[in-house]
């Protein structure tokens, strides 16, 4: 995930010089209703490759380290793998939806803010796009598990590669 990320990242500057922010908050937003430690450890490998003095001075710029950048990388694969258990709880459960929520806000917040925008806005669309994507994939998921027959942890693969692309393709617009 992290070499397919690099690979399509263009790199013109140091600084993080984003097309569509608002647009990569909401993307990343929807990713963290899907896989919610999968948001922060895009936005921290984006923006641990696009290092901004400025940015490292405010209140987000651990995500620019890259010891946080790798920490978030091996959570999201152990979420990646720890989704297809059994004992995994509902990401609607009120605690699970709280943690999508804060993780896309979060990561939201990074983008917009590297970008020279507003960390709040970015906190706003992140969270509330991660809201709507948790509710609307968890019951997409459940619909085709029951339509196509197929067993859960597939179609949690399925996700996971989809989550996987959607982010190399925010990254493209860095």
């Amino acid at each position: 995930m992290i070499i397919a990320l690099y690979r399509n990242i263009k790199i013109a500057t140091m600084d993080l010089k984003a097309e569509r922010p608002i647009f990569q908050a909401l993307g990343i937003g929807v990713l963290a209703g899907m896989r919610s430690a999968s948001a922060p450890a895009i936005t921290g490998y984006i923006l641990s490759h696009h290092q901004s003095k400025k940015f490292a001075k405010s209140r987000l710029g651990f995500l620019q380290s890259n010891a946080v950048a790798n920490g978030l990388k091996y959570m999201a694969l152990a979420e990646f793998i720890g989704d297809k258990l059994p004992s995994a709880p509902n990401r609607i459960k009120p605690v699970v939806l709280a943690a999508r929520c804060l993780s896309g806000a979060l990561a939201g917040a990074g983008i917009l803010k590297a970008s020279g925008g507003n960390a709040v806005l970015g906190a706003i669309l992140g969270g509330s796009a991660a809201f709507a994507s948790t509710f609307g994939s968890f019951f997409l998921r459940k619909v085709t598990v029951k339509a196509s027959g197929i067993i859960d942890p597939v179609i949690g693969a399925i996700e996971d590669a989809l989550v996987v692309g959607a982010g190399v393709g925010l990254a493209k617009f860095v």
